[in-house]
């Protein structure tokens, strides 16, 4: 079994001015890196550039080339009139055979919902390109209220379930892993 890291990207699926997702996904983050099955890099969807109408460009490569080498993800969604982000789904259907066979887990953030409509939506989506959704969830239900000015929270539920959204997540990533290279995934 190889034992090297699992390198996990973070993704931040909200690009709007004034956004709350950078503070929620740095909590995520450095949950992840405390994590010893990990090597966690962070993909801010605000930087990454991808044209809207899908089109090939050197940002959407170097995009694609970043998601075909990581192993596991975790999307950081708001929710947004009971969905997920445009951003998110446009860099969803920027890549294909990228995101096959790979796990991902959800951290949502929102009002009253928490997100989790947009996470039970973008269980569809991801379920469309191959990929495997962590069951597991983390979300953050009035989210301003949620985190203190040092970007900390004392959300116990939250807590928790990030500690089991990472140790799934490694499961199916190490799982996934070992059997890609044994066979390559017929999708």
């Amino acid at each position: 079994m190889d034992t090297t890291p699992i390198r996990l990207e973070v993704i931040v699926g909200s690009v709007r001015e004034g956004r709350f997702g950078p503070v929620v996904a740095d909590w995520f983050t450095r949950r992840a890196r405390a994590h010893p099955d990990f090597h966690t890099d962070v993909l801010d969807l605000a930087d990454a550039r991808l044209p809207a109408d899908l089109s090939r460009t050197p940002e959407s490569d170097r995009f694609r080339d970043r998601i075909a080498a990581a192993e596991a993800f975790v999307m950081v969604t708001p929710e947004y009139n009971h969905g997920y982000s445009g951003a998110l789904k446009d860099a969803i259907d920027s890549a294909k055979e990228q995101w096959r066979a790979k796990p991902v887990g959800f951290v949502s953030y929102g009002g009253l919902s928490g997100g989790l409509r947009a996470t039970e939506q973008l269980r569809q989506v991801v379920a469309e390109v191959h990929m495997v959704s962590i069951r597991q969830t983390v979300s953050f239900h009035q989210a301003r209220k949620r985190f203190g000015p040092d970007g900390e929270t004392d959300d116990g539920a939250a807590i928790d379930g990030s500690s089991r959204l990472l140790a799934q997540l490694a499961w199916w990533a190490g799982s996934l892993r070992s059997a890609r290279a044994a066979q390559p995934y017929p999708g």
